[in-house]
């Protein structure tokens, strides 16, 4: 991790490892941003990018399906009035979960909805979701989207009448701790007193982004959206999916968590993915080469990821801020399976 720094991978950075529920490594290194002398600490928050994905829409999805107010094959056009009379009404929320609605990975709709105020620019964002043309039918290919978890978050928020940061919040973060550890920051209230990782340098908005959400789409939406905007530390992760791991493991509840709902979620779906969750590709993964089939795990574009080997029990949790100061620097695409294959060989040799 120091070479990273060195090398200008990232500016700073935390990992955090751990094996069957015991923490065995959690470190930081480097500093805040490329041009400041302030390090980096475990307590420094990141932006989480896509882990939003896992670790907020999914579990948003999962809580709403326990309690029965949707269902896994459910068409959103019965939820959606705006949805209903387009292509998109037989989308399931399996479909979004798995990223097989045939929606297209990323349009750039923060160029429009910037110029509108402030106070209009979600509801807008989810009118061009609706109106946006599908490139193949539901079910039919996987194709990581943005736009996908866009419209789950849009059917979540209909079918609880909450917003997505206070649903996983009070459903979630608060019950097992770390609400100070995972929170989405809303764009129109006070930033909090915390230490946060750089981003980038943001032509359009033109600032250095520190606790704004990188993401450009959710940024025009306000901050809160279901493909970006969750901001946290490497112990929150931890503790949030030590509670998914021992549920699965136990086969009982752990918190908030069932073991039928997280067996559900952790298997393979057509496509290759899990639901919610990425899956390890062999041979071409950024976990490496050592991670068994078994394992789940997300990507950050913000330099952040996860994976989790449900069969060995073993977490490895790494933040950075690569894209301080610009999004150009690719060199972590390298560095991951490099760093996770050196975990997994030191652990794996001692046991």
């Amino acid at each position: 991790m120091q070479r990273a720094v060195e090398k200008r991978v990232f500016p700073g950075g935390v990992l955090l490892v751990a094996r069957a529920g015991k923490l065995l490594l959690h470190q930081a290194y480097g500093t805040i941003a490329v041009d400041s002398c302030e390090a980096v600490d475990c307590g420094t928050v990141f932006d989480l990018a896509s882990l939003t994905k896992p670790l907020a829409t999914t579990l948003a999805a999962m809580d709403l399906i326990k309690e029965g107010r949707i269902g896994l094959d459910q068409p959103i056009g019965r939820l959606i009035p705006q949805i209903g009379a387009t292509s998109k009404a037989d989308i399931t929320v399996r479909h979004l979960l798995a990223h097989r609605s045939g929606l297209p990975a990323w349009r750039p709709y923060f160029r429009k909805l910037r110029r509108l105020p402030p106070p209009e620019r979600r509801w807008a964002l989810r009118e061009m979701i609706a109106g946006q043309e599908l490139e193949t039918p539901p079910g039919t290919r996987t194709c990581y989207s943005d736009l996908g978890f866009i419209l789950l978050a849009w059917v979540l928020e209909i079918a609880s009448g909450r917003r997505l940061d206070r649903l996983v919040e009070d459903r979630f973060y608060r019950p097992l701790g770390v609400e100070r550890d995972l929170f989405f920051i809303d764009l129109s209230r006070p930033l909090p007193e915390r230490r946060f990782a750089a981003t980038e340098k943001c032509a359009w908005r033109g600032k250095l982004l520190q606790g704004e959400v990188h993401d450009d789409n959710a940024h025009v939406a306000g901050g809160i959206e279901g493909h970006a905007g969750l901001f946290g530390t490497a112990r929150g992760i931890w503790k949030l999916l030590t509670a998914m791991l021992e549920c699965f493991k136990a086969g009982q509840p752990s918190g908030p968590f069932v073991p039928e709902l997280v067996d559900q979620f952790f298997a393979p779906q057509a496509g290759g993915r899990s639901l919610g969750f990425d899956r390890i590709t062999a041979g071409a993964s950024s976990s490496g080469s050592f991670f068994s089939a078994n394992t789940i795990g997300h990507l950050g574009f913000t330099g952040t990821s996860f994976w989790v080997d449900l069969d060995r029990e073993i977490m490895v949790i790494l933040l950075t801020n690569r894209v301080n100061p610009s999004r150009d620097n690719d060199r972590i695409r390298s560095f991951r399976p490099v760093l996770h294959d050196e975990i997994m060989k030191l652990l794996l040799g001692n046991g």
